[in-house]
């Protein structure tokens, strides 16, 4: 199977930078591959709920760090590589929520964006690294019709945002 790096983005850790993500991955996804609106939409919020993670991985042992995104597409899919320098987890470890219609469910408040991810692409993988996790969220799909962009690349990690007024 061969694989194309199209994107590569780099973002600080901090919150506000996952619509950029969202919006990167998206256009990228609707641009050169042929995906339902819906299939997009899961797309965008798998991708926001592991940059979150990643996010706050990050600002667990390494708050300086970036986190890293990548978006690979080869005939019949797009990947979208999502990687922090946090601590890393195990993800078979992490608990499952209760049934939707046991009450417990009510105060179970953290843990629920594993689950989701998965539930939202057709595959999600995590990779414990030496210096952090990587999840890999693939959607499959075939590409448009006479796409020739190439690699894209963007580091926002030293962009400061709107000034203080």
């Amino acid at each position: 199977m061969q694989r194309t790096m199209v994107l590569e983005l780099d973002i600080p850790s901090s919150p506000e930078y996952i619509a950029i993500v969202r919006l990167v991955v998206a256009s990228v996804a609707i641009a050169r591959r042929a995906l339902l609106d819906e299939r997009v939409d899961d797309l965008k919020l798998a991708v926001s709920e592991a940059c979150t993670n990643a996010i706050e991985a990050n600002r667990a042992l390494n708050p300086g760090s970036a986190v890293h995104v990548e978006v690979w597409e080869s005939p019949d899919r797009l990947e979208v590589c999502i990687e922090d320098s946090g601590p890393g987890f195990d993800p078979d470890k992490v608990a499952s929520p209760p049934p939707i219609t046991d009450p417990a469910r009510l105060h179970f408040e953290r843990g629920l964006g594993i689950p989701l991810i998965r539930s939202l692409v057709d595959n999600a993988a995590f990779v414990r690294k030496p210096n952090g996790t990587l999840v890999r969220l693939t959607v499959f799909g075939g590409p448009l019709d006479g796409d020739d962009t190439g690699t894209i690349y963007m580091d926002v990690t030293g962009f400061s945002g709107p000034s203080e007024r």
